[in-house]
C-alpha cells in the first residue's frame, strides 16, 4: 500500500472534490479558485493527501483532465538529447524537433496541472487554523514543500510566471495573469523549503520529508548558481540521514520505496491511482506509436560511460523493431520474473503501478560534488571524490578517481539519472544547454534556438487573460 494512499478512500468524501468542477471554470482554468473551508483536522489531512493526488495526475486520455507528472517526460527528456518519438509524428514530435507551438496541448496540460497543485497547497495553508497546536507546523511545512516543488518545476520550464501564494478569486486577475520575475518565484521557493525543513521529519517517502526538502533546496541553490556552501551543507545533512545506494542499480526502480528513494510519487496498479506514462514508452500500447524512445546519442553515452547501467537496465531493444531502443526504467512488467510479487506489475500496462522517483540518494551524492565544485571546472576535494566514487562503484566502474571535471560530472549525471527527467535541467544548470542542444539539433535536422530553453506560455491562458499574460520570446 502506498503511503500517499493511507486515506485515499476518505479523499473522495472531502469538500475539495465537491468543488472540483470549479477547477475547470473557464474564467481561471489554471489558477483555480474556490472558497473551501475545513472544520476538523481530519478534513485538513484529506486535503493534504489531495496535494499528492494532484501531482500524481489522472490516468486518462481526456484532454480536459490534469495529467501532471504523467506528461512531464515530454517537457523534459524529449527536449533534451536523451529521448524522442519513435515515428516523429503528431504533437509529441514538436518536443524533439524544437517546433513547439503555444497551443500545444501537453504544454498547457502541465501548466494548468501544476497550478492546480499549487491551489491545493494554498487550500491547506488557508485552513491551518483547524489543526491542533502540535500538528499545525507539520501541515504548514508539508503544504509549503509541495508548493515549492510545483513552482520549481514551473519556473524552470516557463520562466517568469504568475506567483499565487494564496487562494484567489475570480476577480484576482492581477495575480493570476501577471508574470513576475524568476527571482521573486525563487524567493518564495526558498522561503517555503526553509519552513518545510524546520517542520518535517523523515517519516515518509511518498509524502514530504525533511530530507526531501533539504535535497530540493540544495538543487534550488545550485540552479540559482548561488549558496554553494549551503547546498553542500544540505547535501551532507541528507547524506547523514540514513539513505544508502541500492547495491543493484536495477532494484532502484523495481524494489519500490527502497533505501535510495528520498521522495517519490506513489502509484498503484489497475485503479484510479495507476499511471499510463509507462505504456506511452512502449510500442503502440498507449495513445501513441511510441514516445520517449532512446536517442542514439543517449544509447552511446550509456554504452561508453554507464558501466552496468546500460543495455537491459536503463534501456532495451524494441523487440518489434530492433533498430529502436526503449527506456527500460519504469517499464510495467519489466521484471515480471524477478519481481512477480511487486504491486506495480499489472496485466494492462496502461494501468501501471510503478512509482515515479523524484529525488534519490545518488542524485544527492552528485549534487554534493557539484556544490563542492562551486561553479568551477574541476575538483579534487576528497569529500567530492568520495561521493563520486560511491556512484561509480555501484555501476561497476571501480577505478579510483583522483580528479573530477565539470564535463565528467555532467556525463555521470546523464548515465546515472538517464530518463528520469533531469537531463535538460542539468544542461541548463551547467550552462551547457545551448552548446549541447545546438550540436544535437544540427546533427538530427532539428530547429533548436536559445529561446527553446523555455516553453511557451499556453495560448489558452493568454487568451483568457485578454493579453495581460505575455508570451515568451521566440513563440
Amino acid at each position: 500500500m502506498k503511503q500517499t494512499k493511507i486515506v485515499a478512500l476518505l479523499v473522495l468524501l472531502v469538500t475539495v472534490f465537491s468543488c472540483e468542477k470549479d477547477f475547470l471554470s473557464p474564467e481561471l482554468e489554471s489558477l483555480v479558485n474556490a472558497e473551501i473551508y475545513y472544520t476538523t483536522e481530519a478534513q485538513l489531512e484529506t486535503a493534504t493527501v489531495n496535494m499528492y493526488d494532484g501531482i500524481q495526475g489522472i490516468n486518462s486520455t481526456s484532454s480536459n483532465d490534469y495529467h501532471s507528472l504523467q506528461v512531464e517526460f515530454y517537457l523534459t527528456e524529449m527536449r533534451s538529447d536523451n529521448t524522442r518519438t519513435k515515428a516523429s509524428e503528431g504533437e509529441a514530435a514538436q518536443f524533439e524537433s524544437y517546433d513547439i507551438v503555444p497551443n500545444n496541448g501537453i504544454v498547457a496540460d502541465y501548466y494548468r496541472s501544476f497550478y492546480n497543485v499549487i491551489f491545493r497547497a494554498n487550500v491547506v495553508l488557508e485552513n491551518l487554523g483547524v489543526a491542533s497546536d502540535s500538528n499545525r507546523a507539520s501541515f504548514e511545512a508539508e503544504a509549503k514543500f509541495v508548493r515549492a516543488y510545483a513552482y520549481f518545476n514551473l519556473v524552470r520550464l516557463y520562466g517568469d510566471i504568475p506567483l499565487v501564494d494564496r487562494v484567489i478569486g475570480n476577480n484576482d486577475t492581477d495575480i493570476s495573469f501577471t508574470r513576475v520575475p524568476t527571482t521573486e518565484v525563487y524567493a518564495l521557493i526558498v522561503e517555503d523549503l526553509l519552513t518545510a525543513i524546520d517542520g518535517l521529519d523523515n517519516t515518509y517517502k511518498t509524502r514530504a520529508s525533511k530530507a526531501a526538502a533539504q535535497a530540493l533546496l540544495a538543487k534550488v541553490y545550485l540552479t540559482q548558481g548561488t549558496n554553494y556552501l549551503d547546498a553542500q551543507i544540505l547535501c551532507e545533512a541528507v547524506m547523514g540521514s540514513g539513505f544508502t545506494l541500492e547495491p543493484n542499480f536495477e532494484d532502484v526502480f523495481y524494489n519500490e520505496l527502497n533505501n535510495e528513494v528520498i521522495f517519490a510519487i506513489g502509484y498503484s496498479p489497475a485503479g484510479v491511482d495507476s499511471q499510463n506514462f509507462s505504456a506511452e514508452w512502449l510500442n503502440a500500447v498507449g495513445r501513441t506509436s511510441g514516445v520517449n524512445y532512446v536517442t542514439n546519442d543517449a544509447k552511446d553515452a550509456l554504452d561508453m560511460l554507464g558501466g552496468n547501467r546500460g543495455l537491459d537496465v536503463s534501456y532495451r531493444v524494441d523487440i518489434s523493431q530492433p533498430t529502436q531502443h526503449q527506456v527500460r526504467k519504469y517499464i510495467p512488467n519489466g521484471e515480471v520474473d524477478a519481481h512477480a510479487g511487486d504491486d506495480f506489475v499489472v496485466s494492462d500496462p496502461r494501468l501501471a503501478g510503478n512509482d515515479w522517483i523524484v529525488l534519490r540518494y545518488s542524485d544527492v551524492l552528485l549534487m554534493h560534488v557539484e556544490a563542492i565544485m562551486a561553479g568551477g571546472n574541476s575538483t579534487a576535494v576528497p569529500a567530492a571524490l568520495s561521493s563520486f566514487q560511491l556512484v561509480r562503484n555501484r555501476a561497476g566502474l571501480t577505478t579510483t578517481v583522483t580528479n573530477i571535471t565539470k564535463q565528467e560530472l555532467l556525463d555521470e549525471r546523464r548515465v546515472e539519472l538517464a530518463f528520469e527527467n533531469h537531463r535538460l535541467f542539468d544542461l541548463i544548470r551547467f550552462n551547457e544547454a545551448q552548446t549541447v542542444l545546438s550540436t544535437f539539433s544540427t546533427a538530427n535536422g532539428y530547429n533548436f534556438n536559445a529561446t527553446d530553453l523555455l516553453l511557451p506560455i499556453p495560448q489558452r491562458e493568454i487568451n483568457l487573460s485578454n493579453g495581460v499574460l505575455t508570451q515568451n520570446p521566440g513563440y
